[in-house]
């Protein structure tokens, strides 16, 4: 089992930033990869980032590329999203997620584990 909780959503102006955190418990953490996703009102589900556990190869969305930064403390066992120049259309619940080894980092259905999500708004 993997109990994951994320934190540092809230309310910034477009181009501010905010710095998402994931805390992890549960499993050892070598055997997880870690991803980010986000879902606006009325929309599917939808792939942010994501990076191997033991460190190495990322993963970006093409709409948050350049300005999302994926990255992870395995002494914490917490992942984070550094979200620089944020925009209105990155408004949404944020949720990290966590699968095992193989498969697609960018595919919601690889993801066994999830978070309760936060939220992120950014006004204009």
């Amino acid at each position: 089992q993997v109990q994951l909780v994320e934190s540092g959503g809230g309310l910034v102006q477009a181009g501010g930033s905010l710095r998402l955190s994931c805390a992890a418990s549960g499993r050892t953490f070598t055997s997880l990869g870690m991803g980010w996703f986000r879902q606006a009102p009325g929309k599917e589900r939808e792939f942010v980032a994501a990076i191997r556990w033991s460190g190495g190869s990322t993963y970006y969305a093409d709409s948050v590329k350049g300005r999302f930064t994926v990255s992870r403390d395995n002494a914490k066992n917490t992942v984070y999203l550094q979200m620089n120049s944020l925009k209105p259309e990155d408004t949404a619940v944020y949720y990290c997620a966590a699968k095992t080894r193989g498969g697609s980092y960018v595919a919601k259905y690889e993801y066994h584990y999830w978070g309760q999500g936060t939220q992120v708004t950014v006004s204009s």
